[in-house]
C-alpha cells in the first residue's frame, strides 16, 4: 500500500514539474487521481504539486536568463514590465504562465522575489484544486 502511495507522490510530482514547463503535463488530473485514491495525503499532495510545479517554473527561469538578449514582445512581457516579480503570481496561468518565468529571466529580474511569487501562485493554485475536489470528494 505505502508503495503505491510513494509512486503516487512521484508521478504527481513528475507532472506537476512538466505541467510547468513548455512540455506537456496535466497536474490537475494527476492531483486529483491522486487524491481520489488517497484523500488523506491532501497535506502531502498539496506541498509535493506546489513544490515540483514551482520547480520547473525556477527551470523555466533559468533557462530565460541563458538566452541571448534580443527584442522580446508579447503579453508575457508586457506584463512583467508593468508588475516585475509580482506577475509571476499568474504562473500558473495556461499558456501565459509558462511564457512568464522565461521572460523573467530574459528580462534578468531578481531571481529570489521571482521565485517567492512563482511559489505563491502555484500553492494558492493547488490548495484552491484540493479544496475542490475534497469537497466533490
Amino acid at each position: 500500500m505505502m508503495d503505491a502511495v510513494w509512486l503516487g507522490l512521484g508521478g504527481l510530482a513528475l507532472s506537476a514539474f512538466l505541467s510547468a514547463t513548455v512540455l506537456p503535463g496535466n497536474s490537475e488530473l494527476a492531483l486529483g487521481a491522486f487524491l481520489y485514491q488517497w484523500p488523506s495525503w491532501w497535506l502531502a499532495a498539496l506541498l509535493l504539486a506546489t513544490l515540483a510545479n514551482s520547480l520547473g517554473s525556477a527551470s523555466s527561469l533559468y533557462l530565460g536568463r541563458l538566452a541571448p538578449r534580443k527584442e522580446l514582445t508579447g503579453r508575457a512581457l508586457g506584463t512583467l514590465q508593468r508588475f516585475g516579480p509580482a506577475a509571476l503570481l499568474l504562473s500558473w496561468v495556461p499558456l501565459l504562465g509558462d511564457a512568464l518565468p522565461l521572460a523573467a529571466g530574459w528580462l534578468r529580474l531578481p531571481v529570489l522575489p521571482c521565485l517567492v511569487w512563482i511559489v505563491l501562485g502555484k500553492c494558492l493554485r493547488y490548495a484552491m484544486l484540493v479544496l475542490a475536489i475534497k469537497a466533490w470528494l
